[in-house]
């Protein structure tokens, strides 16, 4: 792309979106309100509750980012980052606890891994508002076609998604925990891959949230691999995310 193509993704994510960390329960419970509509309204992952809010043990202790449609005011999409303080057996992330049956014990005892450079990324949702083509659900917002997004500003909902993980990328930067794993569906890799951002496999297909596989990737690999048009929309997102 020219350097009026890679200009122009920022300029329009910019115009429509905003990119957050949420770190007051305010700006937490907008994530797990996407989370919920996703996880137990859409696809029934999890079970409904009152609160209409889906969030789990380990929120507590994980940083999370939040995308906001800038004219309609809606969150958009989330995503969390656990960082883990001990072993596997004292302390595990959400994908050790859930998954274990599925990893790839040998590929990852080669990695070497220093646990406090560990982390997982981990509930990347975007509601489904900003995925469905309009009129193909009603939703608690109602139909998408009500909020009359122009075309243009759908274009940029591809990259939400996209989005989200940079975010996490930041933080895992931001916090030096350079070592990552994610339970990922098979879309997202290879969406990622596309961008120049390799994930190995680190076990087999499982049933967790729909058929998920665990995935590995170093920060530095991330970053040294990405096209040039994501990087600067990771540069947007980091400045937009980490404090000057």
């Amino acid at each position: 792309m020219d350097n009026n193509a890679k200009q122009s993704i920022v300029d329009n994510f910019e115009r429509y979106f905003s990119v957050e960390l949420a770190e007051t329960q305010e700006q937490k419970n907008l994530a797990y309100g996407i989370r919920y509509r996703v996880y137990c309204q859409e696809f029934h992952y999890e079970k409904p509750n009152k609160e209409e809010l889906e969030y789990d043990e380990f929120d507590e202790r994980s940083k999370h980012c939040l995308i906001i449609h800038q004219d309609s005011g809606l969150p958009a999409g989330c995503v969390r980052l656990v960082p883990t303080f001990d072993s596997r057996k004292k302390d595990p992330l959400p994908f050790e606890k859930h998954c274990l049956n599925s990893l790839d014990e040998s590929f990852i005892e080669q990695l070497a891994l220093d646990r406090q450079h560990v982390c997982e990324i981990s509930r990347l949702a975007v509601d489904g508002i900003f995925r469905r083509r309009p009129g193909e659900h009603s939703t608690r917002f109602g139909e998408p076609s009500s909020l009359d997004f122009s075309r243009q500003e759908q274009r940029t909902f591809s990259l939400i998604a996209v989005a989200c993980f940079l975010a996490a990328t930041v933080l895992t930067e931001t916090t030096e925990r350079t070592s990552v794993f994610a339970m990922m569906e098979p879309f997202l890799p290879r969406l990622m891959n596309r961008s120049g951002i390799m994930f190995q496999r680190a076990g087999q297909d499982i049933d967790y949230h729909g058929t998920r596989a665990p995935y590995f990737i170093t920060t530095q690999s991330a970053l040294t691999h990405m096209h040039p048009d994501l990087k600067e929309l990771y540069q947007w997102i980091k400045t937009s995310i980490v404090p000057a």
